[in-house]
């Protein structure tokens, strides 16, 4: 798996629930990469915000202007 890179180095935690089976397939592939399950998770949420910013499914913001709105 590639890597995915973002220019803003902040980072938010999200606290997710997972049926028991999900998380037991997870856990067993990020195992088999050697990584800890929560880095896998990341991993994959990222690519599939990044994929659906592709299709357009989500809009893209100035991320200038949303940093400046939140302070």
């Amino acid at each position: 798996m590639g890597v995915i890179q973002d220019t803003d180095m902040s980072r938010k935690r999200v606290n997710l629930s997972l049926p028991e089976g999900i998380y037991s397939d997870l856990e067993a592939w990020a195992e088999n990469q050697g990584r800890p399950v929560a880095n896998l998770a990341a991993y994959l949420v990222e690519a599939g915000v990044r994929e659906a910013k592709e299709k357009g499914e989500i809009p893209i913001k100035n991320r200038t202007s949303a940093k400046s709105r939140d302070k």
